[in-house]
């Protein structure tokens, strides 16, 4: 199983060169869970870069997934490891849902570079020729 952070949908919605070589991930999504913190995030980010019906279209997408929702047990571990790891609030519960089901991170975000059952993916910068 494997959770995809935020950024990692956004990279692949926008097919960024990170995108394209993330694409892949999306081959079984029956084994991705989808934090309802991710679907906040994404549809904030989408109401603000496309007209309400695209942003509707880029969610439901993420239904195709495994929704989980945030429970106590979530909560209070996402309360622990934001005050361990220094991480922000939405950050710290899509990690620990990712924990929580025994699932793999996958992000291109570089705070989680070296935490647990965090797959780090950095950026892949476009060259010019």
């Amino acid at each position: 199983m494997k959770v995809l952070d935020t950024c990692v949908w956004i990279e692949i919605i926008l097919a960024s060169p990170t995108g394209v070589q993330l694409n892949g991930l999306l081959a079984d999504k029956p084994s991705i869970l989808v934090p309802s913190m991710v679907q906040f995030e994404l549809r904030r980010w989408a109401l603000r870069e496309y007209e309400k019906s695209r942003a509707d279209l880029i969610v439901l997408a993420l239904r195709e997934a495994v929704i989980v929702q945030t429970g106590e047990r979530i909560a209070f571990l996402a309360a622990d490891l934001a005050r361990t790891y220094k991480l922000h609030a939405l950050d710290a519960l899509i990690y620990a849902t990712a924990l929580e089901h025994g699932a793999q991170l996958v992000t291109v975000d570089a705070h989680f570079k070296d935490l647990p059952q965090v797959d780090y993916k950095a950026k892949v910068t476009e060259t010019t020729n």
